[in-house]
């Protein structure tokens, strides 16, 4: 049986790059056997605190400027 899942465009250049002649599904769970959690696999925890805090700021301010201007349509 197979699922699926929706991943960003940047998580699946990342799985490609590592798949050679494997599929995504063995990609992952080798990661996974590894004791990897899947975060390792799709670039959670890349970033520090102290940057993920600030980045996230950013994206929280943009994110505000964004739906204020669809609002004002």
């Amino acid at each position: 049986m197979s699922r699926e899942i929706t991943i960003s465009e940047d998580v699946y250049r990342e799985l490609k790059r590592e798949t050679e002649d494997r599929s995504f599904s063995d990609v992952i769970r080798d990661h996974l056997e590894e004791g990897r959690r899947l975060a390792d696999v799709t670039g959670e925890g890349v970033l520090d605190r102290k940057t993920h805090g600030a980045v996230e700021d950013d994206v929280r301010e943009l994110s505000r400027g964004t739906l204020s201007r669809v609002d004002e349509r």
